[in-house]
């Protein structure tokens, strides 16, 4: 939900003309961009992905051994816990980084010199999983292959059956959290060069364009018995479900379905965030989807209606190019539950 001051609407009778006309000449524009992380640079965070308390201690040990690098850590704290430090699950599993206890009497460090190993405090779970990672790397840096999907198949499956099968072993959960990590991955890297267009994005604004003029509904999914009537991140998501990609419910988790581009690189289709904190996704409390011109389609508040609006916001914290593999790999799940 928007919480405070939105900047002044396009009238909604603008119609299916002003989108079209930003979407063709923005795409126009934008054909044959590149994406991807960039072979050996140094992988930075994107703004605020990581949570502004826990961002340099992923910074600084994301970058323990070459196999590993901050955007991975971030996407395997996430996928584990959410960010949540107190987070435990039915097998035991503790904290941010998810340890289960004798895994952590042998791999837990005391990463901020406190003389304790703590396994609920962020200070040591954190550097753990990073030390954790590189040994597995260790043990498997002579197997072909990339170097970073063979640490976090070893992660899951063990570093035997890396070694056994020269490379990412063929277990359907080992391959699918490979996959998963490594995509999750380009949603916290910042982007070292232009993000690609999406492909599923003109049909999403379609979607949100035949809602323009649709009442406001807290909680509001569409469903007949809600009146068709939609919130903020209840719209996104009915967006890009109707071209088949599956976003979270909520708009903070929305905002890791894919990679960030810069405010100057929008296009249509991005997912535009608001939040109370701009270090910090976690405190995103509004979605909209961009249209371009600096515009954006969105659910705005109870007694408002689905309308345009300008994204030129204080509280304006970023934006998000979704990707089918993006949304897909994000937990299905209660971290920690």
């Amino acid at each position: 939900m928007r919480k405070f001051l939105v900047a002044g609407g396009i009238a909604t009778g603008a119609g299916v003309g002003f989108v079209a006309l930003l979407v063709v000449g923005t795409y126009s524009a934008a054909a044959g961009l590149n994406s991807g992380l960039g072979a050996g640079k140094s992988v930075a965070l994107a703004k605020g992905a990581v949570p502004a308390l826990y961002q340099p201690m992923v910074q600084k040990w994301g970058n323990l051994c070459p196999a590993l690098n901050p955007a991975m850590l971030a996407a395997q704290l996430y996928q584990e816990s959410g960010w949540d430090p107190t987070a435990k699950s039915p097998a035991d599993a503790r904290g941010i980084a998810q340890f289960i206890p004798g895994t952590w009497a042998t791999h837990g460090i005391d990463g901020n010199g406190d003389g304790k190993k703590n396994i609920w405090d962020p200070a040591d779970a954190i550097p753990s999983a990073a030390s954790y990672d590189c040994e597995l790397a260790g043990y498997v840096k002579n197997v072909p292959g990339d170097q970073s999907s063979n640490m976090l198949a070893a992660y899951n499956a063990g570093s035997y059956a890396v070694i056994k099968y020269g490379g990412v072993p063929p277990y359907k959960e080992t391959q699918g959290y490979v996959k998963t990590i490594r995509t999750l991955e380009k949603s916290f890297a910042r982007p070292t060069t232009r993000v690609a267009p999406s492909q599923q994005a003109a049909g999403a604004i379609y979607y949100a364009q035949q809602k323009l003029g649709t009442p406001y509904l807290w909680g509001g999914e569409g469903t007949a018995e809600q009146g068709g009537r939609f919130d903020c991140s209840g719209l996104t998501q009915a967006a890009y479900q109707s071209v088949g990609i599956t976003l979270p419910r909520v708009a903070n988790d929305q905002y890791n379905a894919g990679p960030h581009p810069a405010r100057g690189e929008l296009l249509p289709g991005d997912l535009v965030f608001f939040s109370d904190d701009l270090t910090n996704s976690r405190a995103i409390h509004h979605v909209g989807l961009y249209v371009g011109g600096g515009y954006m389609i969105n659910a705005p508040y109870t007694g408002a209606v689905i309308r345009f609006d300008k994204i030129d916001a204080p509280d304006y914290f970023g934006a998000t190019r979704v990707t089918k593999d993006g949304a897909a790999a994000l937990p299905t799940f209660k971290p920690g539950t």
